[in-house]
């Protein structure tokens, strides 16, 4: 059941309207739990239930359905239990003997009605599945402080940071913790900069300074300006303290500005070359995977030094021409004359003007000294503009 996990979900016309998220059941003493139905996430991020009598086949790759899906959120109720979210990682007992739930499987024991039939567990460190039946199996109804987290994270594993961060929103507190803490500092920094401010402060207030630091380097300077602003200001300043100082000083430039001002909201890490760099050198730097598409779609030019606060700013390259251009050409001869900086005390307000009448993804920003000193892109504005709230998908008819 947790290669479910992502599995995408398609309708009777055979649109994809979603993915599986986790599975919901019903346990039962003494008896096999029943499938009651999938948490199924449709696009805006909203998570829904699909009863399983709704659905008709369950294939590698895709989940197909019959009939209409209820769009109201899903809400779990004190009975149910989610598989992948709440029973991977338990500690159970087989026997005597302490083991750990490294998966489970359900079968259709008749027409549309599914029940978990085996479950897959471990010992120790040595991750060798042993299959045994449900019945075998004891402690699914125990209480644990301590689940364990490498299950779920194996489960979660191909998706995306902002589809990894809506599946830890939904999860109880403690167990989103417990996950949170055991991801690598580069994945966790991911789905931190994804999360809403609440949930950020909360983990990063469960991991000891030193790790916070870390995580906090590995973010966008940004998205980590962005969550020290909501810290209150001693644990701030701690954080900066223990954060190496190369990491720390676009961090410090940004919290200069007003929160809700052009430099406040921008990153200071464009894509930045001389003017003596070609086409060629250019399309290689924004065809790195780590970039966002916003930041990759234009590049800006300065003169040395290339690092943000730059030398001074001479223009911005946009991709669509550069793809236009033989690949030996000098960016000073490609750039757009028409496109004027901003400065970082604009509003948000003057750069989603900005933004809106000039068609654009991403502006540069520079000082009163003409030195370019980070761009601001819509996705940085839309997390300033959409209410706080955006993340939790109301009801629609709310």
């Amino acid at each position: 059941m947790a290669r479910l996990a992502g599995t995408p979900v398609f309708d009777p016309a055979g649109d994809q309207i979603g993915r599986v998220r986790d599975v919901v059941v019903g346990l039962r003493i003494g008896r096999r739990p029943n499938v009651h139905g999938f948490v199924v996430e449709v696009q805006p991020r909203r998570r829904v239930f699909l009863p399983i009598t709704r659905v008709r086949r369950i294939e590698a790759g895709s989940v197909v359905f019959t009939g209409k899906l209820n769009m109201r959120r899903f809400e779990q109720r004190v009975t149910e239990t989610l598989v992948i979210g709440e029973m991977l990682d338990l500690a159970v007992h087989l026997g005597e003997q302490p083991m750990t739930v490294y998966d489970v499987a359900m079968e259709e024991v008749t027409p549309s009605t599914w029940q978990i039939t085996k479950v897959a567990l471990y010992k120790g460190r040595r991750r060798e599945p042993r299959i045994v039946d449900w019945g075998e199996v004891t402690g699914f109804d125990t209480l644990q402080r301590d689940q364990g987290a490498a299950g779920l994270i194996a489960a979660f594993e191909s998706l995306r940071a902002a589809d990894m961060a809506s599946a830890l929103h939904d999860l109880p507190s403690k167990r989103r913790i417990e996950i949170a803490r055991a991801l690598n500092d580069t994945r966790l920094a991911d789905v931190l900069e994804e999360l809403p401010p609440d949930d950020q402060i909360g983990i990063l207030g469960t991991l000891d300074p030193e790790r916070a630091a870390d995580v906090l380097e590995e973010m966008g300077p940004d998205d980590a300006a962005d969550l020290l602003h909501d810290l209150p200001d001693e644990q701030a300043a701690r954080l900066l303290a223990l954060m190496e100082p190369g990491e720390a000083a676009p961090v410090r430039r940004l919290l200069t500005y007003p929160e809700t001002s052009a430099g406040g909201v921008m990153t200071s890490e464009p894509v930045i070359l001389p003017p003596t760099a070609t086409v060629a050198e250019a399309l290689a730097h924004i065809r790195q995977q780590d970039l966002s598409p916003a930041i990759a779609c234009q590049v800006y030019v300065t003169r040395p030094p290339t690092e943000t606060p730059t030398g001074t700013y001479l223009g911005v390259s946009h991709f669509q021409r550069l793809l236009r251009e033989p690949p030996s050409t000098l960016l000073g001869r490609v750039l757009d004359p028409s496109i004027d900086p901003i400065k970082p005390e604009f509003t948000l307000h003057e750069v989603t003007y900005y933004l809106a009448n000039y068609n654009l993804v991403a502006a540069p920003v520079v000082d009163e000294l003409g030195r370019l000193v980070g761009a601001v892109t819509v996705d940085d504005v839309l997390d300033h503009i959409l209410p706080e709230d955006w993340r939790e998908r109301p009801d629609r008819d709310d």
